[in-house]
């Protein structure tokens, strides 16, 4: 009888992951890769205070300021994004659009959205 109460679990996930969109099967497995690398997710970080993120790199560009070269990247945790700053960086080698990462760093507010700038960095390894 209890094999049998487990069956329907293993159907409904099996189910669950065959109707899921790629979003959404995307975004759990970010949430719990950052729950076991101990991180915090962005929804719930506080402004002001030091974080540790982890996610996957959605977009790196080259965003001058004043003169200055500056790299700046999305990590996308599953929960939300970050913008990752790094002031006067033209190129980080591993910093690429896919990359997995985790990030320690303050988290402030620039226009609105979770920034940390000049971020620590550790790059992981690809889950492809």
């Amino acid at each position: 009888m209890g094999d049998v109460d487990k069956e329907p679990g293993r159907f409904r996930r099996a189910l669950t992951r065959l109707t899921a969109d790629e979003m959404e099967l995307d975004s759990k497995e970010l949430k719990d890769g950052a729950s076991s690398a101990g991180a915090t997710h962005v929804s719930e970080c506080s402004v002001g205070a030091p974080v540790c993120v982890a996610g996957s790199l959605r977009a790196v560009v080259l965003r001058p300021r004043a003169g200055v070269p500056t790299l700046e990247a999305e990590l996308y945790d599953g929960t939300g994004t970050v913008t990752l700053i790094w002031l006067g960086r033209r190129r980080i080698r591993g910093i690429d659009p896919g990359r997995s990462l985790v990030v320690h760093g303050r988290l402030t507010r620039q226009d609105g959205r979770p920034t940390i700038y000049n971020p620590a960095y550790e790059l992981r390894a690809s889950s492809a």
